[in-house]
């Protein structure tokens, strides 16, 4: 009779008690990566779209690239708090809060009459998209396996490079003409984008089985908030410097790019329709790169990979400086695309996994803080180089950077 009843119970379990945690399907990626589309589709859009705003309320160069700054000033104090929340707590809410800060400063920029008004939303836009993507990074880490994280990493920055790449199309299809007014609606259209990201939030985060290699936190139970790590200490583990540095680099390009290619386009009288469409190349490119990053893992190793994207990524950046034909230009940013999609998702899962397992949110909220920090200071030196030696200055600035990464590449494991 004993033999009768375990069957049942080896088949279905104990027939009462709680119930042991089933994975979460794939879904909640999915869900996450079309709200990260939607999310920085609406910034991607925004960005070129103040740029344009900015000239037409009569800003020169200095002064767009400390606009283009003050997006990411309000982030540089936020991230660390905001991360040691999500170490400690869900991360889901910060979604929503997110997306109605995107289309809140987006919606504002639009209205603004003048260029403290404009980067003050402007800021307040990028205070939202620091919101959404510590939200969104932390669900990534704390749901995906060890050995899955290059790869969910990966598909989940395919979000960020969607938005990136239909952004500008849209801004440069709205853009043109007289850019004052045309350069208002986009920002505003820019905010019903970011608004529909709502409708793909439900059911992201989950309570994701045990993963030995990764303990307690993988369980879904966040380690006590007496368990702080502090932040020095995180800085100092190995690997995490160099994580967050090259994301640095590989941001701050990406950031001069989508805010210094219009400023080259007036100089060089390449039409907005045009900008908006060479900034999408670089996105696909970037998309292709992360469909394959996986088998270039397998096929170089991490650490070539990542030196190597760096160091070819820092020559094309150098390149975009010269007087080069438009289709010279869309080939190179095609290329430059490619090499700058490797930085991000690498650097993620880099941090994740050699930050302390009791605070992979506030390492990843450095990393944050160091893209920020980037996004700060790289306009606004690319604003005075222009300024001093033309536009095409800050691209060799951008050039030197990705070298820097290029070396803290070969401290990857």
């Amino acid at each position: 009779m004993s033999a009768r009843c375990d069957g049942p119970r080896a088949r279905h379990g104990a027939p009462r008690g709680p119930r042991e945690s089933t994975p979460p399907g794939r879904g909640w990626l999915l869900r996450l990566v079309i709200a990260f589309g939607f999310a920085q589709g609406a910034v991607s859009m925004a960005r070129p779209a103040v740029s344009y705003r900015a000239l037409a309320l009569g800003a020169d160069e200095r002064a767009v690239g400390v606009i283009a700054g003050v997006y990411a000033l309000l982030p540089l104090f936020a991230a660390v708090p905001l991360g040691r929340r999500t170490d400690h707590g869900r991360c889901a809410p910060l979604l929503p809060v997110g997306v109605a800060l995107i289309a809140g400063g987006c919606a504002l920029s639009g209205t603004a009459g003048s260029l403290g008004a404009l980067a003050a939303w402007s800021g307040v836009m990028g205070l939202g998209h620091l919101c959404f993507v510590i939200g969104a990074q932390s669900i990534v880490a704390r749901q995906s396996a060890p050995d899955e994280q290059d790869r969910d990493f990966g598909h989940f920055t395919i979000g960020a490079s969607l938005g990136q790449l239909v952004g500008p199309l849209a801004a440069g299809a709205v853009i043109g003409g007289d850019t004052g007014r045309t350069s208002a609606l986009a920002l505003v259209v820019s905010a019903a984008v970011a608004a529909t990201a709502c409708t793909s939030l439900w059911r992201v985060e989950h309570r994701p089985p045990a993963h030995p290699a990764v303990g307690a936190e993988a369980r879904g139970h966040p380690p006590a908030a007496g368990d702080k790590v502090p932040v020095l200490g995180i800085l100092r583990t190995r690997g995490v410097p160099a994580g967050i540095l090259i994301s640095l680099a590989v941001l701050s390009a990406t950031d001069v790019l989508t805010a210094y290619l219009p400023v080259v386009g007036e100089h060089r009288g390449i039409p907005p329709a045009v900008i908006g469409v060479l900034l999408s190349l670089r996105a696909g490119a970037t998309i292709a790169c992360r469909l394959v990053m996986t088998p270039l893992i397998r096929l170089v190793g991490r650490r070539a990979l990542i030196v190597g994207t760096c160091l070819l990524g820092g020559l094309l950046c150098a390149a975009v400086a010269l007087p080069l034909p438009v289709w010279a230009l869309a080939c190179t940013l095609v290329l430059l695309g490619f090499c700058l999609g490797v930085g991000q998702p690498l650097s993620m899962t880099t941090v994740v996994q050699a930050a302390p397992a009791a605070a992979r949110s506030t390492a990843l909220a450095l990393r944050l803080t160091g893209n920020r920090l980037g996004q700060v200071a790289a306009p606004a030196a690319a604003g005075l180089v222009a300024g001093a030696a033309g536009v095409g200055a800050p691209f060799l600035t951008l050039g030197v950077l990705l070298g820097v990464a290029a070396g803290l590449g070969v401290r990857v494991g």
